[in-house]
């Protein structure tokens, strides 16, 4: 300390200026010291509040989906079992009592089998009905083209009065239809074979095709026509 003192007053400084400024030196250092192991020691509040934050973001959106995904498979669930209890409404067969299974409920597959059923019920019924529209129509034509023939023998009857007067007795009529049978009677005769009924229905048919051709039964009734009128007059 002396040779402090010594060497501050050979060079004119004042020694008490230089141990001041030590001892702040000191001081500063001691404080810095403590400073930073005081920082060190603090827990970083901030950067947990974060990561809390963080996690509860995670859970809450993992909470979200999920919830979503709950919601989302009930309403498919309520929906697919809307539809079944509808087709149960609707289908005549699903609603009679099936005494195999008693009073259970119908299971899903019991019920989609129940109504393929009706589907292909109606179906077939709608092609009945539209066989008989057609049949109707077909029915209704003819019936306008008769009409039209009877109008049209009535107003011939009318603009020609004495036109019965040479009218055929029934004993005729019989007598064209017994000369058309017995022409095809003997053609059909000569045809078929009884040996078995199976090669009996082969030749019917057969005869058909061959003698009751239009042309065929055109020319057997214009000769029965021709004999006959000449019996006749």
């Amino acid at each position: 300390m002396h040779q402090v003192d010594s060497a501050y007053s050979d060079s004119g400084l004042d020694p008490s200026l230089f141990v001041e400024s030590t001892r702040k030196g000191s001081i500063v250092s001691r404080a810095n010291s403590i400073g930073s192991t005081s920082a060190s020691s603090v827990p970083n509040t901030d950067d947990e509040d974060s990561d809390y934050h963080q996690e509860a973001y995670k859970e809450s959106y993992k909470d979200r989906r999920r919830r979503a995904h709950t919601q989302a498979e009930q309403k498919r669930r309520d929906a697919i079992k809307k539809g079944y209890d509808d087709l149960q409404a609707i289908v005549p067969t699903c609603l009679q009592q099936d005494f195999s299974i008693g009073s259970q409920k119908l299971s899903k597959a019991i019920v989609l089998q129940k109504t393929i059923d009706y589907i292909q019920f109606l179906h077939k019924e709608k092609k009945k009905q539209e066989e008989e529209v057609s049949t109707l129509r077909k029915d209704v034509t003819a019936l306008k083209i008769m009409k039209v023939n009877y109008e049209q023998i009535v107003k011939a009857h009318q603009d020609n009065p004495n036109e019965g007067k040479d009218q055929v007795s029934d004993q005729v009529k019989f007598n064209v239809f017994q000369g058309i049978m017995d022409s095809l009677f003997q053609s059909f005769n000569a045809s078929i074979s009884v040996t078995s009924f199976q090669e009996l229905s082969a030749c019917v048919f057969s005869w058909i095709e061959e003698h009751c051709k239009p042309q065929t039964l055109q020319d057997i009734v214009l000769g029965v026509l021709h004999q006959l009128k000449n019996q006749l007059f």
